[in-house]
């Protein structure tokens, strides 16, 4: 049974770094994709960054600012997030798509699996 569980977040000034991690548990497979999404109220849920085998990916918005990583067990996936801005608060998801096959499209549709979410707020 894949379960994924996020901490870490929390409330920021804007300028500041905060950290997320997503314990990742119940995977047979290594080609799978692991990916960070967020949410702000009354909006859709866009991705932010993503991880397998072949590479990393990020959306153009948080690129050169937010990491995402992998530690070796592939237990746990962080989220690096430097020079937080007001536009980068909302909730935060980790997702999984077991295929693995469209982890560059950075699509929510193609996650069959969530986490419950952590709250991220930038404050200006």
């Amino acid at each position: 049974q894949v379960q994924l569980m996020e901490s870490g977040g929390g409330s920021v000034e804007t300028g500041g770094s905060l950290s997320l991690s997503c314990a990742v548990s119940g995977f047979t497979r290594n080609d799978y994709c692991l990916a960070w999404f967020r949410q702000a109220p009354g909006e859709e849920r866009e991705g932010v960054a993503g991880i397998e085998a072949d590479g990393t990916y990020y959306a153009p918005s948080v690129k050169g600012r937010f990491t995402i990583s992998q530690d070796n067990a592939k237990k746990t996936l962080n989220l690096q997030m430097n020079n937080l801005k007001p536009e980068d608060s909302g909730m935060y998801y980790c997702g999984a798509d077991p295929s693995g096959r469209y982890c560059y499209t950075l699509r929510s549709v193609l996650m069959t699996h969530w986490g419950q979410g952590t709250q991220v707020t930038v404050s200006s």
